[in-house]
């Protein structure tokens, strides 16, 4: 799956739970609409809907019913993408400026995403880390 559909749709959950949820939908929305206008109504149901599945999953502490709201959305997200792989850069802008933002300090560290990509050529070797790396080699 793509990272920035999984990280928008991660962000996109969280913000549900915020204050900024109205204004967040919005935006979501408007993004949709340039996407795909015929579903851009839908969507804004579907969005109400999910933001109030949300906040029960929260009130009874349902991490799964959570997660499988997530995974409707990243799947969704990565659908859209798939059919038009340009929305990807509008995506990352929705997902930086305005979901990111809108969640609290704690969730916005698990939202980050990150995409590496490396090659070696002949007998090159190739280290990444998304965090510490302790190599030791003979």
């Amino acid at each position: 799956m793509d990272p920035i559909a999984m990280a928008a749709g991660t962000a996109l959950i969280g913000a549900m739970a915020t204050d900024a949820w109205r204004q967040v939908r919005t935006r979501v929305v408007e993004w949709w609409r340039t996407a795909r206008p015929d579903q851009a109504e839908y969507v804004h149901r579907e969005l109400t809907d999910a933001h109030t599945e949300v906040i029960e999953a929260r009130q009874e502490d349902n991490e799964g019913r959570e997660q499988d709201l997530i995974t409707n959305w990243q799947t969704r997200l990565q659908m859209l993408l798939r059919a038009n792989p340009a929305l990807a850069e509008q995506l990352r802008v929705l997902l930086n400026d305005h979901l990111i933002p809108a969640l609290p300090t704690r969730e916005q560290h698990a939202v980050a995403s990150q995409v590496m990509k490396a090659t070696a050529t002949g007998h090159g070797r190739v280290y990444q880390a998304g965090r510490d790396q302790n190599i030791t080699e003979r």
